[in-house]
């Protein structure tokens, strides 16, 4: 069936039984995370939220059947350890996971040893909670990890000379190259998994208008052109949380997707392959990376 940018989550899962299927959806319970776990809830899924704000969490899921909220804080690598841990004696498999939680437009900040926030919370926190997830992720024969990702650029690039922008810090290219660092991510472990059966991929949701922004203002806001002073959204490419959603779910439950691990996605198709030699070597630079800063390496030969 043919999806558009105008399609829902709930359109993308209609026809689609999630009976007995396990998801796992970091920052669900806002925005983007919301309204997919709300879709996979409705077509039958246990949806795991783990979350920073676990009341809150559980006041945005009120009603929501097949919620179970756990907590997890991406910045802080001793959470991810401890909320990894905390699943893994359930004994269950992950079917679906769903790697959304993020930060924009951060004022300079600094996390764990100095990390800078968006590579940190958006990258290296999701990097190590799937690694320490990768058992749950192969336990029933594979699973679909999909990655919000943000707008990429054909040329896009790790600022490999200061990755954690120690100088000439500047908020927008630290969020850019954490997106990218989501894409790269996603490539290199489909690569890495899809022998376990462990697929993944990268989404661009589009424009939405979610809380994802609350670190701008809303006069600067104004100024991009994104709203007007009443908060209403002027741009045309602006769509709703549930059509955001959509192409998330699909890339995570749909069977359209399935023989493309490691692409990105947007309005629920593939618009790039991570399958240059620039594109492979930063993706393998990235992951050596990341299990050098982080310890952790769940797929290590």
């Amino acid at each position: 069936m043919t999806f558009t940018i105008d399609s829902t989550a709930t359109d993308v899962l209609a026809g689609i039984d999630l009976t007995g299927r396990l998801a796992v959806v970091t920052g669900g319970y806002s925005g983007l995370g919301l309204a997919a776990t709300r879709a996979l809830a409705a077509a039958g899924a246990t949806v795991v939220v783990p979350a920073k704000r676990p009341a809150a969490a559980a006041e945005a899921l009120d009603g929501v059947p097949g919620i179970e909220v756990d907590e997890l804080d991406l910045a802080d690598l001793d959470s991810v350890e401890a909320f990894a841990d905390r699943f893994a004696k359930s004994g269950r498999g992950i079917d679906l996971l769903l790697a959304n939680a993020g930060v924009m437009a951060l004022a300079e900040t600094r996390v764990g040893p100095g990390w800078e926030g968006h590579f940190a919370i958006n990258h290296l926190g999701h990097y190590a909670l799937i690694n320490r997830l990768f058992p749950a992720l192969a336990a029933d024969g594979g699973a679909r990890v999909v990655v919000t990702s943000s707008g990429v650029s054909p040329d896009a690039t790790l600022n490999w000379d200061d990755v954690q922008f120690t100088e000439g810090y500047d908020r927008w290219a630290a969020y850019a190259q954490s997106k990218f660092a989501n894409a790269l991510f996603a490539a290199q472990l489909d690569t890495l998994g899809q022998a376990s059966g462990v697929r993944a991929f990268s989404v661009n949701p589009g424009y939405i208008l979610t809380p994802l922004q609350r670190h701008l203002t809303t006069q600067e806001m104004v100024d991009a052109g994104w709203i007007d002073a009443d908060g209403n959204a002027l741009l045309p490419e602006f769509r709703s949380t549930e059509q955001g959603a959509a192409t998330l779910v699909w890339a995570a439950a749909s069977p359209e997707p399935a023989g493309d691990g490691g692409a990105y996605l947007k309005a629920c198709e593939v618009v790039r392959r991570f399958d240059t030699e620039q594109d492979r070597d930063q993706a393998v630079r990235l992951w050596a990376l990341s299990a050098d800063l982080t310890g952790v390496d769940g797929l290590a030969s």
